[in-house]
């Protein structure tokens, strides 16, 4: 079991996407890459939630990794306001109510996932000046509509924006960041004992991290 499982969500291997998945799994030291352009199963919910479909094999692996985790992190780009196809029909397929999310008597949504911290390095050909106006709607579709509404209560979002013109250095800089922030994470992880508590060492690694993330 690795205490951190990287979703990478981008089609292309040779992305930019799956290299910074890659650079933070290195840093980190214990984690694990699930990338879904090399998993075989149906992303279409055909029957919406009206019909279970029967979960293909890499699916169930899949969920059993996001059970054992202490921290999920998804790598993704914004395609059309959102992310890709293969991501969303991951997220509709793996995450399941009385699963991995359920709702109170009250109506009220309780998250199952056992994962305490999350992250979503998010990358955009659009440049950061433009959001005002566009927005960045897949950051709030993955870090709160997903990943805390699956019971992460803690989710630090990395922005990447204006690749399509961005320069060798500026990638590089992503690239390093990436590795800064997998090692500050797999320090947290690793000093975290197994009754779930953090040592001093591994709260102040978490605290530095988030001050990173807060200038993204």
């Amino acid at each position: 079991m690795s205490s951190a499982l990287i979703i990478d969500g981008h089609p292309d291997a040779r992305s930019l996407t799956a290299e910074l998945a890659r650079r933070y799994a290195a840093a980190h030291g214990d984690a694990r890459i699930l990338a879904l352009r090399d998993l075989d199963f149906d992303p279409s919910l055909r029957f919406g939630y009206r019909e279970r479909m029967e979960l293909e094999p890499d699916l169930i692996d899949a969920k059993q990794a996001l059970s054992e985790a202490a921290t999920v992190v998804v790598f993704t780009p914004l395609w059309w306001g959102s992310v890709p196809a293969l991501l969303k029909g991951f997220f509709d397929r793996a995450l399941l109510p009385q699963q991995e999310y359920r709702y109170s008597k009250l109506g009220l949504p309780e998250g199952l996932l056992p994962a305490r911290n999350g992250r979503l390095f998010l990358l955009a050909d659009t440049p950061w000046f433009l959001t005002p106006f566009t927005g960045l709607p897949a950051q709030t579709h993955v870090a709160r509509g997903t990943l805390r509404f699956c019971g992460i209560r803690s989710v630090r979002t990395t922005r990447m924006l204006g690749v399509k013109d961005a320069s060798a250095e500026r990638i590089e800089t992503w690239l390093s960041r990436a590795e800064s922030l997998g090692r500050r994470d797999g320090l947290r992880d690793g000093l975290r004992d197994r009754s779930g508590a953090a040592h001093p060492q591994a709260i102040a690694a978490e605290a530095a991290s988030s001050s990173v993330v807060a200038t993204s």
